[in-house]
């Protein structure tokens, strides 16, 4: 790796490009843009309406989703980024990152709003609730989740996008940054893990 960084350190912009593969025209996936607003707009519709049943596919999908997609990239996809060499991690975000760029926001808005919901209409959120503890943990541990995921993530993800744009983009700070990204969601996934604990005790 260090003998490939002076390489495109000094290379024009020409030769960088070249060994640095740019993300996709548009940073956000524009073909995936109409989805997500058919997913936010029927979380919407299902809030406003109550629907119990639509507000349960929300919480348990978006929340599947969003623990085993912080497993896969912590623990399966993280590893294997740190055998690649520099060009093979910047060609695999040039693709990877731009979709989760998409995917990430739009499953912690499915999760947390369903969620609330759910348990506001369900009576989880009065203090007489038996189980009245686990959801105020759920909800504090949900909320550290969400907090990393768009403060730490989302952050880091476009920031690689972003550096992939410039003429000579710099391979340690986009290596640097996959690591956080891929170190950060394996963490969420490992709290994930203890959320599906306490939901499944307040379930029960």
């Amino acid at each position: 790796m260090a003998a490939v960084m002076p390489e495109i350190s000094t290379a024009p912009p020409g030769a960088a490009a070249r060994g640095f593969p740019r993300p996709p025209a548009s940073i956000v996936p524009l073909a995936g843009l109409p989805i997500v607003g058919v997913v936010i707009a029927f979380l919407i519709v299902s809030i406003a309406g109550n629907w119990l049943w639509a507000l349960e596919f929300y919480h348990v999908a978006g929340g599947g989703l969003w623990t085993a997609i912080d497993l896969f990239v912590g623990l399966v996809i993280g590893p294997i980024l740190g055998r690649l060499s520099v060009q093979a991690r910047a060609e695999f975000s040039a693709w990877f990152m731009p979709k989760m760029l998409l995917i990430m926001p739009t499953l912690v808005t499915m999760t947390l709003g369903s969620g609330f919901q759910l348990a506001r209409h369900l009576g989880y959120l009065d203090a007489s609730y038996p189980r009245h503890a686990w959801v105020v943990a759920s909800f504090i541990l949900v909320g550290a989740m969400a907090v990393i995921a768009l403060g730490i993530l989302e952050p880091a993800n476009l920031a690689v996008l972003l550096e992939m744009r410039k003429p000579q983009p710099n391979g340690e700070l986009i290596g640097r940054l996959m690591r956080r990204f891929v170190y950060t969601a394996g963490i969420t996934g490992v709290m994930q893990v203890g959320t599906l604990i306490i939901m499944t005790r307040i379930a029960t």
